[in-house]
């Protein structure tokens, strides 16, 4: 490779940045001397106005903050805060639109508007366990007949579902006919006191009857016939449907036992959870709206029935009933459902985006927009957060002011910077102490502090 050859255009390369570079130097050593150097008196604007100044501040860079006139480290002259300057609190801030634009800061307005809040959350849908019926029997015997034969059947009140053989039955029945006879042959007696005791005896004989749960339209027919019955009918309590069957045709039962269960499914039940800070929104009483998967397009309207006292451990949620009609047996147990609970406030409040609210933990904050790039903290006491992504202002905030609902963060640090700023240049100087004097009980600078040698 022939080096000679490229050697010229080399040399005249690094010559040229020799040149740039000096250029360079020298511009940005003029520029340095043109910012360092004192600029003509500035005139005490106190003097001018009759205000007094607090402190002065770069119109470029707000963070920088000095106690008396001159130039910021870009050459431009400081700018004077005042005293009585309106919003100009320890901590607020000033900031230049083109740094607002790359900020990103927005506004909006505090409104005063009634505050509402959609509560969604999944249900079940459960038995009304006001419209639950069991059968049993109140002796022992055998199923003679069963006229329910399978789960599922619809029954109406006053249905026969089920015979039984009993042999306490007859005897019963004999001794009140018996009872019967008696009465009527005492009846014809002169003694008062007789005749009360003979209709005493077919009450306690009838009564009997009755504790076994014959109806008394049975009753009836067996006093007009007087024709003892081997079978006990059962019929239905409630009109429904049979959701348990655990007897057979033949079996044996005993009293106690539970023969059939039949729900009335007219109204059902939701049980839902929702969440302990939704609890303020949530009252008995109040309108939800349901949704199922499986019907698209229908909506089912009930209201809260009942608020269970206690939550549930593991997932600290509280147990909300409420109660929805079921034309056509649509809603059917152990169903899942969507619903959503409408609870609006009854008096207009102050609301702003819940954004535009700091929270530091202890304390809540929102920005003002006082115009001319400039912001200062307040703050505010928070009440119910709202959907539509509001939040409730007790206090601290009026409506139609603007708050800041975007970069909040960023205007918060510049807040805090500026108010340490503002003590700094605050704090007490020692009187009588020349510039640059070094602080009480230090060694004077020629002074050597004392060695200690072995």
């Amino acid at each position: 490779m022939n080096i000679r050859r490229y050697l010229p255009g080399l040399l005249l390369g690094l010559v040229v940045l020799l040149i740039a570079g000096g250029l360079l130097y020298w511009r940005g050593y003029r520029l340095m001397q043109y910012i360092s150097a004192p600029g003509p008196p500035t005139s005490a604007p106190e003097a001018k106005e009759g205000r007094k100044i607090k402190h002065w501040v770069s119109s470029m860079d707000p963070k920088y903050v000095s106690d008396k006139p001159g130039k910021d480290p870009t050459g431009m002259d400081l700018v004077p805060v005042y005293e009585d300057q309106p919003g100009m609190g320890p901590r607020t801030i000033a900031v230049d639109p083109q740094t607002l634009q790359s900020m990103g800061v927005r506004t909006a307005k505090a409104e005063v508007r009634p505050l509402s809040r959609v509560i969604r959350a999944v249900g079940k849908v459960a038995y009304d366990e006001r419209r639950l019926a069991l059968v049993n029997t109140k002796m022992d015997g055998w199923v003679d007949r069963l006229f329910i034969k399978t789960t599922g059947e619809v029954v109406k009140k006053g249905q026969p579902l089920l015979s039984i053989y009993s042999r306490e039955l007859v005897p019963a029945q004999k001794e009140y006919l018996l009872a019967l006879k008696y009465q009527q042959n005492l009846a014809k007696s002169p003694f008062p006191e007789i005749t009360e005791g003979g209709n005493r005896l077919a009450e306690a004989a009838r009564r009997r009857l009755e504790f076994f749960d014959i109806s008394p339209s049975q009753i009836e027919a067996l006093k007009k016939t007087g024709k003892v019955k081997k079978d006990l009918l059962l019929t239905s309590p409630v009109h429904g449907i049979v959701v348990k069957r655990m007897v057979t045709q033949g079996q044996f039962v005993m009293s106690g036992m539970t023969l059939l269960e039949v729900a009335d499914l007219s109204t059902v039940w939701v049980e839902a959870d929702i969440y302990e800070y939704e609890l303020p929104w949530v009252a008995v009483g109040q309108r939800a709206e349901m949704t199922l998967s499986y019907l698209p397009g229908e909506t089912f309207t009930g209201h809260i029935e009942y608020l269970y006292p206690y939550l549930k451990d593991m997932t600290r949620t509280a147990k909300v009933r409420l109660k929805f009609a079921n034309p056509g047996l649509k809603l059917k147990p152990d169903m899942f459902a969507q619903v959503e609970i409408k609870s609006p406030l009854k008096h207009a409040t102050v609301v702003v985006p819940r954004e535009a609210v700091l929270n530091t933990g202890e304390k809540q904050h929102v920005f003002l927009a006082l115009g001319q790039g400039r912001f200062d903290p307040r703050e505010v006491k928070l009440g119910a957060q709202g959907g539509e992504g509001l939040v409730q202002i007790l206090a601290g905030l009026q409506g139609g002011e603007d708050v800041v609902t975007s970069a909040v963060f960023l205007l918060d640090s510049e807040s805090r910077f500026r108010e340490a700023a503002t003590k700094m240049l605050q704090a007490p100087k020692m009187e009588g102490a020349p510039a640059g004097a070094p602080p009480p009980g230090a060694p004077p600078p020629g002074d050597k502090p004392p060695v200690h040698r072995h």
